[in-house]
């Protein structure tokens, strides 16, 4: 599902984006160029961003959701 409309930004980048190691949503939006122009997908980006941390976290590959909450707010 496309995320940002303006820079053509899926969900599954996002996801990848915190697979990378992306755990602010400043840092998701540099690396994969959303939320640059309109701003509109900020909210949904941050949602996947902690969704995909959470996922991590559930496997023992990354840190606390709460952590990333904090950190993307």
């Amino acid at each position: 599902m496309i995320v940002c409309h303006c820079a053509v930004v899926s969900d599954r980048e996002i996801a990848a984006a915190a697979m990378a190691g992306a755990r602010t949503l400043s840092q998701a939006c540099t690396s994969t160029g959303a939320g640059r122009d309109c701003g509109a997908c900020v909210f949904s980006v941050r949602r996947i961003l902690c969704e995909s941390v959470e996922s991590e976290a559930d496997h023992g590959l990354a840190t606390t959701p709460a952590e990333v909450d904090r950190e993307a707010s």
